[in-house]
């Protein structure tokens, strides 16, 4: 198919974005970006973030990595399914009682300024990387499918979509994305959903038959056995629970749009909703990284891992199976990204600058500082793709896992000792504590051979590192002489 045609597809694919952006921005404050006027429909906000919880990494990492993994992933998906149901009961009234519009102000109420100040700044640390990079992975593919042909520089490419997020969520942030990550979560799943029926009937086969052609090439394995594997299903499962919890119910970008729903119940339905629709949305994909394995021999198609999904839909299917994918890969970049563009704008500007707090600052005043800082993060995701360019990792889903272990492991453990404690700390080397953890985290896989022999580590490196910031906030408090505000977290808390 024509480069061209393909480009004003995507052309015109972000006017329908502008234009949602247009219709839902239209008298927008500063609460409509930050929480959507607390106004949310909590059933478009679970669809919507289906696209936000998946991202570009998944359409082309999960069906990638069935070749190496198998189904293993679907050992980190029991455990997706435990962590959902501890945010919704454990974290949501938590964050509904306190009225919060950014859930790191629990952390100074419960611990004090500097554990504040230091869970935003992990956030913002690990939304930037974790985006950037999931943001680079979808540039590629498109770069190598579209825009190399027709001599457009990867930085450019980069910058243009970056400047189209930032048109669409200058102005109405969370108010506008609830409605446009909609949009694509249905674009990305009709594709996903109608490249694999074509690949069934090019295969000829019905869904058992291609699942028992999967199970005799070893393709639908599910559990690892061995205990000192990374993959192995007790440590995978455990981590998939730790990850959820953190990079949902610990991550201002997701609890952003959560929080948007005017109800606690209503909140809480959205993100059951969302659990059950990510559990038939992710084993879709896997079932498709096993189509795509059993159809590349056949095609002649040599790529794997993240290249084999757009090297087989670019190079071997019809043209209108093509515009399909090409649609996907777009409603799969954007979601992740624009949340994440605003989130951090939202996190910097209420728990970094407090703009909230300034009594003597007029509203026109905090949008023009609002403006300014979401400007900046996007030519901060500029500089941060280009760095993963560079690095150019051959599976990305890897990447953003092991950012996740290393930034939402002091998010863990601050928000678990404020949760489980009833103890004070010293405010002063709360940061001490959440740098050193990681760093020890980083030795320690570094030398583990050394010291761990043939143990391996993998996701569980997320809960090591929550796990030595809470020992080491420990390390640093004295048991309280009253019960401290909002912490432990109240009466009806089942802590």
């Amino acid at each position: 198919m024509s480069p061209a045609l393909l480009f004003c597809i995507l052309i015109g694919y972000f006017a329908l974005l502008l234009g949602v952006a247009w219709a839902t921005a239209r008298n927008a404050d500063n609460d409509s970006f930050f929480i959507g006027n607390k106004s949310s429909n909590w059933m478009l906000v679970a669809f919507g973030m289906v696209g936000t919880t998946l991202s570009g990494v998944t359409f082309v990492s999960v069906p990638g990595a069935v070749g190496a993994d198998g189904f293993g992933y679907l050992q980190v998906l029991i455990g997706y399914v435990i962590g959902y149901i501890a945010v919704v009961y454990l974290l949501l009234p938590l964050y509904y009682r306190m009225k919060l519009t950014s859930i790191y102000h629990y952390l100074e109420v419960r611990l004090g300024r500097r554990a504040y100040q230091s869970g935003a700044g992990f956030f913002i640390l690990s939304r930037l990387f974790g985006a950037t990079a999931r943001l680079y992975l979808v540039v590629a593919v498109l770069q190598s499918i579209i825009l190399d042909s027709l001599g457009i520089p990867f930085w450019l490419t980069t910058f243009v979509i970056l400047g189209m997020i930032l048109l669409y969520t200058y102005q109405g942030g969370v108010k506008t994305i609830v409605w446009t990550d909609t949009l694509q979560t249905s674009c990305m799943l009709f594709g996903l959903f109608a490249c694999a029926a074509f690949l069934l009937g090019q295969l000829d086969l019905s869904v058992p038959q291609a699942l028992a052609q999967m199970q005799e090439r070893g393709l639908a394995r599910v559990f690892t056995l061995d205990a000192n594997a990374p993959g192995f299903w007790l440590k995978q499962i455990v981590a998939g629970a730790f990850i959820t919890i953190t990079m949902t119910g610990m991550d201002q970008e997701m609890m952003q749009k959560t929080i948007s729903v005017k109800t606690l119940k209503d909140s809480q339905k959205n993100l059951l909703s969302l659990t059950a629709v990510l559990v038939v949305v992710l084993c879709s994909f896997l079932f498709l990284g096993g189509l795509l394995y059993l159809y590349a021999p056949l095609a002649g198609v040599s790529a794997t891992g993240d290249k084999i999904f757009p090297a087989t839909v670019m190079g071997h299917l019809p043209a209108a199976v093509q515009i399909i994918f090409l649609i996907a890969l777009i409603s799969a970049l954007f979601p992740s990204a624009d949340g994440a563009i605003t989130a951090l704008t939202s996190t910097f500007c209420i728990d970094i600058l407090g703009i909230q707090r300034r009594s003597g600052m007029s509203e026109a005043a905090r949008m023009r500082l609002r403006h300014h800082v979401h400007l900046a993060f996007a030519l901060l995701f500029l500089a941060l793709v280009m760095v993963f360019k560079w690095l150019n990792d051959p599976s990305m889903i890897g990447v953003v896992l092991k950012v996740a272990g290393y930034t939402y492991g002091p998010l863990l453990g601050l928000f678990a000792f404020g949760m489980v404690t009833t103890r004070t700390l010293n405010d002063r080397l709360v940061p001490v504590v959440t740098i050193g953890a990681p760093i020890l985290c980083a030795l320690l896989e570094h030398y583990q051979q050394l010291v761990l022999g043939s143990y391996r580590l993998g996701l569980e490196l997320l809960i090591l590192n929550g796990a030595l910031v809470f020992a080491g906030l420990f390390a640093i408090s004295r048991r309280a002489t009253a019960r401290p505000a909002g912490g432990a977290v109240a009466a009806n808390t089942p802590f």
